[in-house]
């Protein structure tokens, strides 16, 4: 009797087939001619972001023009990848989250840089509401806390891995409702980008697996967002050091400063929330984003009353 074959759809697997496959010639795009360049609203260390008009539409976008030279440094990492690193704009215009930055579209550019077309949010950094620690923050913290954790929460259901979740890859819009915006080192949460040895991100906010090199997941993102958390309270990092990665090594192996010594007001569950997503060892942090969410949420909800 012939054995019955079981057929498994793997929908991460089909995605990224499709995004790996050849790509079809892209008519190049002169950015001059297309959108009106109104201003310059940001630049990264590897892109520039203007503020724009789509003379298609009339339309005001966020214009990401990526650094050629710094791109194909990152990307010539990935070159011996058996799935090459699918490109940021290809991963952008996939993601559809009210707390994600909405990517229309993306291409090459004349000068052959990568560009993409974005919603333009009128809005301010989170980096700058951590340093000021005004009314907006505070009234505002713990629900900005849950937005992000949903973002990420969605974008790991993706089976992705940010690489690099901090407070100046998220805006707060005028209506305070936020929104991560930066996929520029996003790789896919598969095994062999979990592999040791693929070390980028922002120094201060990278796990210590990710630091010593070590197999990665999705926690490190996890760790990164408890960072992030511990900051929007503080104004802190929970160590003490420099902010380059030399000074990150020196201080991976010390305990955090404790949460509640520092902010005695905050609701305890919260506190132990964060903490919890700051162990050094993966295996005692939250498993998944969505498993931390939970006390969040409530603790939201319970400050509502």
């Amino acid at each position: 009797m012939a054995k019955r074959v079981r057929f498994v759809f793997n929908p991460m697997l089909n995605f990224l087939k499709k995004l790996l496959s050849p790509r079809r010639r892209v008519a190049k795009v002169d950015i001059g001619a297309r959108f009106q360049l109104v201003c310059r609203v940001g630049q990264g260390s590897m892109s520039k972001v203007w503020r724009a008009v789509d003379q298609r539409t009339g339309k005001t976008v966020a214009v990401k023009v990526l650094d050629r030279e710094k791109t194909k440094r990152l990307e010539s990492r990935f070159l011996k990848m058996k799935e090459p690193k699918p490109i940021e704009g290809d991963i952008a215009v996939t993601l559809k989250h009210p707390h994600i930055v909405q990517t229309f579209e993306h291409g090459v550019t004349k000068d052959n840089e990568q560009f993409l077309v974005m919603e333009f949010i009128e809005g301010m950094s989170l980096s700058y509401l951590v340093d000021v620690q005004n009314e907006v923050m505070k009234k505002n913290r713990l629900r900005f806390i849950v937005e992000l954790g949903e973002a990420i929460e969605y974008f790991h259901r993706q089976n992705w891995i940010h690489r690099d979740i901090c407070p100046r890859n998220i805006v707060i819009s005028q209506d305070l409702s936020l929104k991560l915006i930066d996929f520029g080192l996003v790789v896919p949460n598969t095994p062999e980008y979990q592999a040791p040895g693929n070390r980028t991100g922002t120094a201060v906010y990278m796990a210590p697996e990710l630091i010593k090199r070590q197999r990665t997941d999705q926690r490190i993102d996890i760790f990164a967002y408890a960072v992030t958390c511990f900051e929007m309270y503080t104004r802190e990092l929970p160590w003490p050091g420099g902010e380059t990665l030399e000074a990150v090594v020196q201080h991976i192996n010390i305990p955090p400063k404790e949460l509640q010594k520092l902010v005695p007001d905050i609701d305890p569950v919260v506190a132990n929330t964060i903490m919890r997503g700051l162990a050094r060892d993966p295996r005692d942090r939250w498993p998944t984003m969505g498993q931390m969410l939970v006390p969040l949420r409530e603790a939201l909800a319970r400050s509502r009353g």
